[in-house]
């Protein structure tokens, strides 16, 4: 009879482990995956599994130079496509991450398995390990302004709550195209 029992628990155990549901804000589109650790009035504490991304360089912190990022990863992603290559375009993943610091960045998420050669030298793969990151929403248009008093919030809160943190890195993470009616924004700061 113990037999039986281990196995009917396993069986109900595994049942609610079986696949990672998105929130909401990835609409259906493919995320990277995480578990919430933590969540207060001030920030979230999610423990994220390791993830691939194509990145490229942003020349200027300004509007235009996203902007320039963001059409280089999709001009990347359409030449791939149309050469047969399966490589999903912003429009199929959530989110789009601008990375803040000396060398800033625009990240595109790429589902596992999916692995795009890469021939461009301006654009590159990463792949992130597992990481805790704690995480400030927004919900304004996504703008560097917005992200940086974001970013500001989000450590003051984490300086309160006693996290250690990296200092010097911050993310915006987008899941909402910029013409979107409603948005969904997230600073990314990392746990170290």
């Amino acid at each position: 009879m113990e037999r039986p029992l281990s196995v009917l628990v396993a069986l109900v155990l595994v049942s609610f482990c079986e696949g990672w549901d998105a929130p909401e804000f990835c609409h259906g589109q493919t995320c990277p995956e995480y578990q919430l650790v933590q969540k207060t009035q001030d920030f979230e504490e999610r423990l994220y599994v390791a993830t691939s991304w194509i990145t490229t360089t942003i020349k200027t912190n300004n509007g235009l130079g996203v902007m320039a990022a963001n059409s280089k990863l999709k001009n990347y992603c359409k030449k791939h496509n149309h050469a047969g290559q399966d490589v999903p375009i912003r429009v199929d993943t959530w989110p789009a991450l601008l990375t803040i610091n000396q060398e800033s960045s625009l990240s595109w998420f790429i589902p596992p398995g999916t692995m795009p050669d890469i021939t461009d030298e301006s654009i590159r793969l990463e792949t992130r390990p597992e990481a805790t990151v704690y995480i400030r929403v927004f919900d304004e248009a996504p703008d560097l302004k917005s992200g940086n008093d974001t970013a500001k919030e989000l450590r003051d809160a984490l300086t309160k709550a006693g996290k250690t943190y990296n200092l010097l890195t911050f993310s915006g993470a987008a899941y909402d195209p910029y013409v979107s009616v409603v948005h969904h924004n997230e600073v990314w700061i990392y746990a170290v």
